[in-house]
């Protein structure tokens, strides 16, 4: 098993009277993040899968007393896609209010409506941990830096959901399966998406443009929606973990670009699969926009997992100059320009380095990606 980045988070913190709240996308790895936890203690287990319809009606509107007859003698209570039951938070709170020996583990696939439930009734009684894809910390941690490196190409067109990794010769058609039956399950339940083709386009659109500065009026006008609606259903895709934004950097200059976004999708395998192209990196028109995603998309993860408190934003300007990575922490500014050809010339532009003296900058390319990434 590939250990993940926060098992001996979540291990050091149990029985400490505050309820765990796992979440992340599904066949991400949660319930086997579960089932690792399990054979870690050695308490009597309780395990409950709110996918099953039997379950979801023990944990809904339940006073203390249903809880403590379902809870028996068992001391760790997992509950998961807890997302799945009405008015969940309020379960969890009577359960951490009124069972102090006992320890509650909840996941949820979907980050809008588990933070609606929770949020309130958990005040002050959870800890929150977020499951990724595998990083390539994790996946190094488990081989070595030259395993992983050789494996890159591999990494940028598949990615990293763990049913791809463990199953490299059934890539194509798990990632295929993965984004008709898995991925968009909790965005399509949810009410606000009343036309599945649409989202469909949309997340086409967005595969399209990873990289590049969007407009959703541009986009809705594309895929035949207004710009309200793209909003709306972009929101619903981070909830969701399907994508996540960059904002535009600006501080100091007026030709600096202040309202702009960028989109990238959390891994590389859901948006090639989504545009059903999985060729070799020699054959395609877009390595440099994969590769700008990959590492975007890896550096949030192991900011997360090491809890770096960062923001994180691009730089243009309307003449075009630009950088594709900002960091802000510390007081410190990090710009990072990304380059799949490490012979490709690249120079920071002359007018940010006048704008934010101080600044730490650096080029990221195939030979020191891993230094990128903390290795």
């Amino acid at each position: 098993m590939i250990k993940r980045a926060i098992y001996e988070q979540i291990i050091k913190n149990l029985f400490k009277g505050k309820a765990i709240v796992i979440t992340g996308p599904r066949q991400v790895g949660k319930t086997t993040l579960l089932q690792a936890i399990m054979k870690e203690t050695e308490s009597k287990v309780l395990y409950l899968n709110c996918d099953e319809p039997d379950i979801r009606p023990m944990l809904e509107n339940a006073s203390s007393t249903s809880l403590k007859a379902l809870i028996g003698n068992n001391s760790l209570i997992l509950i998961d896609e807890a997302q799945r039951v009405k008015n969940i938070g309020l379960t969890l709170k009577i359960l951490v209010d009124n069972f102090k020996e006992i320890q509650i583990i909840a996941t949820g696939s979907s980050a809008l409506e588990l933070a609606n439930e929770i949020n309130e009734p958990l005040t002050g009684r959870k800890r929150e941990y977020h499951l990724y894809p595998f990083s390539t910390e994790e996946l190094v941690a488990s081989s070595s830096v030259l395993h992983e490196t050789r494996l890159l190409e591999q990494r940028m067109i598949y990615g990293f959901y763990p049913d791809i990794v463990n199953s490299p010769a059934e890539a194509q058609a798990n990632l295929l399966d993965l984004g008709n039956n898995y991925l968009y399950k909790d965005v399509l339940s949810l009410q606000d998406v009343r036309k599945p083709a649409l989202l469909e386009r949309l997340l086409v659109a967005l595969a399209l443009q990873i990289g590049n500065e969007i407009s959703y009026n541009e986009i809705g006008q594309t895929i035949g929606t207004d710009n309200k609606t793209v909003d709306r259903y972009v929101e619903l895709l981070e909830k969701c973990f399907v994508v996540f934004q960059l904002g535009g950097f600006s501080r100091n200059l007026r030709n600096e670009i202040k309202k702009g976004k960028k989109i990238y999708f959390y891994d590389n395998g859901i948006r090639n699969a989504i545009i059903k192209n999985f060729s070799p990196l020699s054959l395609r028109q877009d390595t440099g926009a994969l590769w700008e995603n990959f590492l975007v998309s890896e550096r949030k993860k192991i900011n997360h997992y090491a809890n770096h408190y960062v923001n994180s934003y691009f730089w243009r300007t309307h003449q075009q100059q630009e950088i594709d990575l900002i960091e802000e922490t510390g007081g410190k500014l990090y710009a990072w320009e990304f380059k799949w050809n490490e012979k490709a010339k690249v120079k920071i532009p002359a007018s940010f380095l006048e704008a934010y003296p101080g600044s730490i900058t650096g080029t990221v390319n195939r030979q020191n990606y891993m230094e990128f990434l903390n290795f």
